[in-house]
């Protein structure tokens, strides 16, 4: 019996040494284990440049916490999951889950200071073997560091998906918009972004949700074209102090000199955000006496765009998959009633490419966009953003009239084919469109050929154009107060500016990819007491054959 006891204590002793060392090794190196398939808690590198930035406590209040239904249980297992990532590689980042309606009584006064902040909730319709439920959901969290804080959504509000495809999507979307978050409030602005004006751009109150979205992380002022005509190398001079040109729905013509100041700018490596159309439409005219007519403009930026690669049509694009527009239907009392139609001319574009600018992106709404054409010259085009295949190509000018809605298009009436380019990414070292010309004005630092660089182009001005709330004041850009209907115009303006500006990786992580298996509901109800025994019963039975097998070995080993 002593020996046994000897032997015992002597292997005790031992594991204690080994476990000693072990302990010692560990500390000296630091490595987190994914053994998911799709590595899907592996924060990248980029995440983990970005965390370094954090030297003081970074705090994330979530709200997805309390009662709600069971595909949002896994939205907060998936958030927790990867908040546990990012606080393992910096202890200085503290995260907790609040349930925001947990005090009945403050309940209203929550919501309204979550819809002030544009933080709206989700109402959830919940199926359960027959016996619907409805839950409000806030997937919304709040990074604060410091004096700054800033609004991440969690849940991705793609149109027309089902709560579990809109999960699925959401997870895998998770570390670029905490990454993103932390980003803006732990890095100090460095690039900055002029608003070109002085060409009839669009107002700024008609961009300004878009323009505050920025100004969190890049310095943004506006930068008007007049004093070309006094000073063009002043003007030129200071328009190469920004990183970023954006030009939003001009209707002016564009002076030489004008497009000479833009030309310099992109030769000697600016960026630029072009967003053009070249046909006039009166929205006004239309709305008031319901048709108006749609002509070519002439910005005179042609032989620009032609020279850098590519063309825009004077022309609009007619698809079959199209966005709902709210007309009036008649009165019910004093107040009028609307009705949703479809509006052929402002497509709903749905982003199917793998670039990490539209990658797991949602659908965009466009209104009057125009076609775009790729032209050889050694640039690198990407199509970024292109019509359904039900669509067509109608030459300005042409009437538009609100009597299309009751137009009933059919597959054959688009021969073509449609895919019509609408958004092209340009990269590569641009010729000058003043090569071999006389020069508007005499600039002694003139290029023909200059830096790398990279634009983007969309042919849709009011692609970044926000709607109006009845006080006047802007709504979120994507967001169409008569349908109710919310498309990710923002998520992919917001995309183009990190992708031309972004020099720490941060947009390629939208191309993560995650797989999320998912339960078949309509089979887990027809066996729902297998499928019950199979994910509960059957874990609790193994785990007591498991106790039982271990208790009697002990028995057996230590009972002599």
């Amino acid at each position: 019996m002593v020996p046994i006891q000897k032997k015992s204590l002597k292997n005790l002793w031992l594991t204690i040494a080994c476990l000693l060392v072990l302990n010692g090794i560990g500390s000296q190196f630091f490595h987190r284990f994914d053994l998911t398939h799709d590595k899907r808690y592996t924060l990248s590198e980029t995440s983990l440049n970005i965390i370094k930035n954090a030297k003081e406590p970074l705090y994330i209040d979530v709200f997805l916490e309390g009662n709600f239904p069971a595909e949002f249980k896994r939205l907060q297992t998936e958030t927790k999951q990867i908040l546990e990532e990012y606080k393992a590689y910096n202890p200085n980042i503290i995260y907790q889950f609040v349930n925001p309606l947990e005090n009945p009584e403050e309940a209203d006064a929550v919501m309204k200071s979550f819809l002030q902040r544009g933080m709206t909730p989700v109402n959830v319709t919940v199926d359960d073997k027959g016996k619907q439920s409805k839950e409000v959901v806030f997937p919304w969290a709040i990074a604060t560091y410091k004096n700054k804080s800033t609004k991440l959504p969690l849940l991705k509000n793609r149109l027309g998906a089902s709560t579990e495809q809109k999960v699925v999507s959401s997870v895998q979307h998770l570390e670029y918009a905490l990454t993103d978050a932390f980003y803006k409030i732990t890095t100090e602005k460095k690039k900055k972004i002029a608003v070109i004006k002085g060409n009839g751009e669009l107002e700024d109150i008609l961009k300004a949700d878009f323009l505050t979205t920025i100004r969190d992380s890049y310095y943004i002022a506006p930068f008007t074209l007049d004093s070309v005509a006094k000073n063009p190398v002043k003007t030129l001079k200071q328009l190469e102090s920004y990183d970023l040109a954006l030009i939003t729905k001009p209707k002016e013509t564009f002076s030489d000199q004008e497009k000479q100041v833009l030309d310099q700018f992109i030769i000697n490596g600016g960026k630029t955000l072009w967003l053009v159309e070249t046909v006039n439409v009166d929205m006004e005219n239309l709305n008031q006496t319901g048709n108006t007519l749609a002509f070519p403009m002439d910005l005179g930026l042609n032989d620009m765009f032609f020279k850098y690669g590519f063309r825009i049509n004077p022309d609009i694009i007619k698809d079959m998959y199209a966005t709902p527009i709210a007309l009036a239907s008649g009165n019910r009392g004093n107040e009028t009633q609307y009705q949703n139609y479809f509006w052929f001319y402002a497509p709903y574009i749905s982003p199917n490419g793998k670039h990490p600018i539209v990658n797991n992106l949602d659908g965009l709404k466009l209104d009057f966009s125009n076609s775009i054409d790729t032209l050889k010259n050694g640039i690198k085009k990407t199509i970024l953003l292109q019509t359904s295949p039900y669509s067509k190509k109608v030459g300005a000018p042409v009437e538009v009239d609100l009597k299309m809605v009751n137009e009933k298009p059919q597959p054959e009436d688009f021969p073509e084919g449609g895919n019509i380019p609408v958004s092209v990414l340009l990269e590569g070292k641009f010729s000058s469109v003043f090569e071999n010309r006389v020069l508007p004005f005499k600039d002694n630092g003139f290029k023909t050929k200059g830096k790398a660089t990279k634009m983007i182009v969309v042919s849709d001005g009011d692609i970044i154009k926000n709607q109006l709330d009845k006080e006047g004041q802007p709504l979120e850009l994507g967001f169409d107060k008569w349908t109710n209907q919310m498309y990710s115009n923002k998520e992919f303006l917001m995309n183009c500016v990190n992708y031309l500006l972004d020099d720490n990786g941060l947009i390629n992580i939208r191309s993560k990819e995650v797989d999320l298996p998912l339960l078949d509901k309509e089979k887990v109800y027809e066996n729902y007491t297998y499928t019950q025994f199979l994910t509960i019963g059957l874990p609790l039975v193994l785990l007591l054959i498991f106790g039982v097998a271990v208790t009697y070995l002990r028995k057996r080993q230590f009972g002599r």
